[in-house]
């Protein structure tokens, strides 16, 4: 009888490991409607129009505030693995001094970049110093006088 409820039991816990291991799909960012893009015409359309058309722009540009940006991303994730991008549509709408639409461009999927880090430590300049040069370094620096700041007149 114990013996069953054990087996039981495992077969359980597995199950709810197995679980945890699922694929799941994210969607971030704008939902795009290819339609209501083609629907904006340059020199035409205004800001105003392009928001009452697509909404806020997901960000807009750094150095300027006529660049808009709508970024709509899919992609897929096993458990606390990093996510794979399945999808991707970046929509650039550009505009004048005026207001006006200049320009719209599209991209996608080609521009994620995989960024992979250089191990666990970040590389620095200078000189590397041991686990017991860095505990006892400081030993008979403290309270005498370096490398500091202009000192005081004395009277």
């Amino acid at each position: 009888m114990k013996l069953a409820l054990f087996k039981v039991s495992i077969a359980v816990a597995g199950a709810a490991m197995l679980a945890g291991c699922a694929t799941t799909r994210v969607h971030k960012g704008t939902v795009i409607n290819e339609k209501l893009v083609a629907a904006i015409q340059p020199g035409v359309d205004n800001k105003d129009s392009v928001t009452k058309l697509l909404g806020n722009p997901t960000f807009t540009g750094q150095f300027t505030q006529n660049d808009w940006y709508y970024v709509s991303r899919d992609a897929r994730q096993i458990a606390f693995g990093n996510p794979h991008v399945m999808d991707q549509t970046v929509l650039h709408v550009r505009f004048d001094q005026k207001g006006n639409v200049q320009a719209v461009d599209h991209t996608g999927k080609e521009l994620v970049l995989n960024v992979d880090p250089s191990g666990r430590r970040t590389p620095t300049l200078g000189r590397q110093k041991s686990f017991f040069e860095e505990l006892f370094g400081n030993i008979g620096t403290v309270g005498s006088g370096g490398l500091g700041g202009p000192t005081a007149p004395q009277q």
